[in-house]
């Protein structure tokens, strides 16, 4: 049967909807961005250095969490919008520099907030300025997702200490190990991303698999 004929004339376009950056402005903000301890170079405070790289140290990934990584197979391009003093990034920046060391195929670069305001309003949270964001590509640098500033354990944890039973999640209380909460949370992103990448029919047919 023939759909009904609509007299409704098309809407015109939204005010303020605007262009997303191209994905030639994604590779472009990639190439801008550097890798993890080229962007410490340039923009760590020496005092701000001692704390990445004190957090860098006391991240362990668990034999199944490099297992997992290990069988990435799709390069995934990462943009972490990011700033040397801020303390949220220094508990979980260095956790992304170890996801790349066991898995190759994530390209992991990392870009000041300020240094690209341009590009970093792309970026924000809730309206806001926050970091750290990720934005994970693909490999002809189409935006696949987003996630940040902090992760899902620790927004728990600080629910619990600011606003209690007025914002009950269900769950009892945070984990007892920050750290590892924050590396589970955070490796659930990156996998969510690998596998949107892998089940790609488009990057399928071009890969051939």
């Amino acid at each position: 049967m023939a759909a009904p004929v609509s007299l409704t004339p098309p809407a015109g376009p939204i005010a303020g909807a605007g262009l997303p950056p191209t994905p030639e402005a994604w590779q472009a903000a990639f190439a801008a961005a550097l890798p993890y301890g080229d962007f410490l170079d340039r923009h760590a405070t020496p005092d701000q250095r001692g704390r990445w790289d004190a957090m860098h140290g006391r991240v362990i990934l668990t034999p199944a969490q490099k297992a997992l990584l290990s069988g990435f197979v799709r390069r995934m391009p990462v943009i972490v919008l990011t700033g040397a003093w801020c303390g949220d990034c220094v508990n979980q920046c260095p956790i992304f520099a170890h996801f790349a060391a066991a898995a190759p195929v994530i390209d992991l670069r990392f870009l000041d907030r300020d240094a690209r305001p341009d590009i970093a309003a792309h970026f924000k949270v809730c309206g806001g300025q926050r970091v750290p964001v990720a934005l994970f590509l693909s490999e002809d640098f189409t935006p696949v997702q987003f996630h940040g500033d902090r992760t899902l354990s620790a927004y728990r944890a600080a629910a619990a200490a600011e606003v209690g039973d007025s914002c009950a999640s269900g769950v009892t209380g945070p984990a007892a190990d920050a750290l590892a909460a924050a590396t589970s949370d955070w490796l659930d992103q990156f996998e969510r991303a690998q596998l949107i990448l892998r089940l790609s029919g488009r990057l399928r047919q071009i890969h051939g698999d």
